[in-house]
């Protein structure tokens, strides 16, 4: 089984490459993970006449082919954004929305944070995720601590985080237990 841990921002100076990292560490003993980093695909954004999915004769530029063809090899996903004016980033959203049939019938877990746990975030990716035929998960992690100030140097979860029973590393295990279980259950 093999999962994808998106990191859904490019932004200079950003925290979700932090917390995708942890999350992908936390994965790593259920699962084959990588780390699938936006700024590695700097697609340009969607301006297709025909929507992705319904057009059979596509051509595609190089970097969007190379984004679609890595996102296939995966049987389940966890994407990671920050929360920006109460909605998903940008260049997530466009990583989406260039995506044709492959997460079909595929499991995504969300995280996000922000100032509301990045609720709002989530939400928007909720509404988009199955115009690409993904399912989500009901499970979701919702980081309303500062990344800055949640992670040691090391990019490990501070303790008093960690070992709180309901804290972001308890709700962490129930997210990562549930898309294993939907990534089990959803493999072709």
């Amino acid at each position: 089984m093999k999962i994808a841990v998106v990191i859904g921002s490019t932004r200079e100076g950003r925290q979700t490459d932090r917390l995708a990292k942890w999350i992908a560490k936390n994965i790593e003993h259920k699962a084959d993970v990588e780390l699938l980093d936006l700024r590695d695909y700097p697609m340009p954004f969607l301006n297709e006449a025909i929507s992705p999915r319904y057009n059979p004769e596509r051509k595609t530029d190089a970097e969007t082919k190379k984004w679609l063809e890595k996102v296939a090899e995966f049987d389940g996903y966890f994407f990671v954004t920050p929360e920006y004016n109460r909605s998903t980033s940008a260049v997530l959203k466009n990583a989406i929305d260039v995506l044709a049939y492959e997460i079909e019938d595929k499991p995504v877990a969300l995280a996000a944070h922000g100032v509301s746990g990045g609720a709002q975030a989530i939400a928007s990716l909720r509404m988009a995720l199955p115009g690409v035929g993904a399912i989500t998960i009901p499970q979701a992690l919702f980081f309303s601590e500062m990344v800055a100030k949640a992670f040691d140097d090391n990019d490990e979860l501070k303790p008093e985080l960690r070992d709180n029973p309901y804290g972001p590393q308890a709700q962490l295990n129930a997210v990562i237990e549930k898309l294993v279980w939907y990534t089990q259950k959803l493999q072709k």
